[in-house]
């Protein structure tokens, strides 16, 4: 019994509605998917990310594919509004990097990135210096680790187990390139792992970054250790 006017309010209400109820639906589904998806220990931790350029294969393939790949993460920790510290920085002399480590911390970091670790192949003709006869595909391979790092994180140290060296930074910094030894290597002696950290003007800032990095180091060991009694365990249970 509405007249045209009313009826044409009305249609105009419902719509209004009707929007609103579907990005209520599309919020809801959202969050159940996220809730369908176990939690792990872990998920909500700050990482220590590390990109290495192959040794064996590729050269200067390796290291541009491995600066190519820091920078890809360094956007999407810009894209997910996480905070991206370099720690370490070594580029190759012909361009491209060696290697780099960045922590980044923000929500839920750990979740999203714990399944990037492992060896990367890239597959590209070279862009210059070959002719077209020599210009056959390259492989290169670069590897990630990423090191979750809870704030809980209490590893001892012992400062007689650890083996100082400084030295002068490297790569991008200005003045302060080459002209002080504020750059540190730290090498923990029982088990050969070796961090360092050349980002920071002060020495001792970097030391304590360094050091960060080592205790991290340390606990992904010890939890690679327990998941491998885990895992040892669960096969004595379940056999093949």
């Amino acid at each position: 019994e509405l007249d045209r006017r009313d009826e044409k309010q009305l249609l105009e209400l419902a719509l209004e509605e009707k929007e609103t109820l579907d990005k209520k639906i599309n919020a809801l589904c959202r969050k159940l998917f996220q809730l369908l998806v176990p939690e792990g220990k872990y998920d909500r931790s700050h990482v220590i990310l590390e990109v290495t350029a192959g040794r064996t294969t590729g050269g200067d393939i390796c290291q541009q594919f491995t600066q190519e790949i820091f920078e890809m993460y360094q956007n999407y920790a810009d894209y997910k509004r996480w905070t991206f510290d370099i720690v370490n920085y070594v580029p190759a002399e012909i361009g491209g990097l060696h290697h780099a480590a960045a922590h980044i911390s923000g929500e839920d970091v750990y979740r999203h990135l714990k399944y990037e670790g492992g060896t990367h192949r890239v597959q590209r003709i070279p862009e210059t210096g070959m002719s077209s006869r020599m210009q056959r595909i390259h492989t290169g391979t670069m590897s990630v680790i990423v090191l979750p790092q809870p704030e809980e994180v209490d590893v001892k140290v012992d400062p007689k187990d650890l083996r100082i060296d400084t030295f002068r930074a490297k790569g991008a910094g200005g003045q302060h390139v080459n002209k002080t030894d504020s750059a540190v290597r730290i090498v923990h002696l029982p088990t050969g792992l070796t961090v360092e950290c050349q980002q920071e003007r002060s020495q001792q800032v970097n030391k304590e970054i360094a050091l960060q990095t080592l205790r991290a180091k340390l606990y992904q060991q010890i939890l690679e250790k327990q998941l491998s009694q885990e895992q040892s365990s669960r096969k004595l249970q379940v056999r093949t």
